[in-house]
């Protein structure tokens, strides 16, 4: 696979990350289609590796997502911009501390957007706990299986 087509696949992975974060768009499948078309442009082994872990992984947070409660985010007064500042969030979360960063990066970034938009910190943390629950967490299981799939890419492409 030249370096042309790894290219597009990590668009499209960087694609449904942003997915993720906006309601009504597959981004955990575009995730998924890109390191399917990935494996089968390139047919090694631990490309296929790859795809199995990573349909396992989203099999296995789709699970978890459906035990969780229900998305209520709009309702908790939640905005797009609150998204990015999360999702910002994990990405950095994720790279600076690598895998389990993304967990308190998510939340980081809630408060930080919070913390700007209210000034305090007693209620950026009571708005917090209110997104989380409210549908946060089922958006942090989604994100961050999107962000271990991408990171399983990543690290085939480099060194395998």
């Amino acid at each position: 696979m030249g370096v042309g087509e790894l290219l597009l696949v990590g668009v499209v992975i960087l694609l449904g990350l942003c997915g993720v974060l906006v309601p009504g768009v597959p981004g955990s499948w575009l995730v998924w289609a890109a390191v399917l078309w990935w494996a089968l442009k390139d047919p090694q082994p631990v490309s296929w590796g790859v795809l199995v872990g990573a349909t396992v992984v989203l099999f296995l947070s789709q699970v978890v997502r459906w035990a969780l409660p229900a998305r209520r985010l709009r309702a908790s007064g939640a905005t797009p911009r609150m998204g990015v500042y999360a999702g910002a969030g994990a990405l950095l979360g994720f790279v600076l501390i690598p895998v389990l960063g993304a967990i308190p990066g998510f939340m980081a970034g809630i408060y930080l957007h919070e913390r700007l938009r209210l000034g305090r910190h007693g209620e950026a943390m009571a708005s917090l706990r209110t997104a989380m629950r409210s549908g946060g967490s089922s958006v942090l299981t989604e994100l961050f299986t999107c962000l271990l799939i991408m990171g399983a890419w990543v690290g085939a492409v480099i060194w395998g």
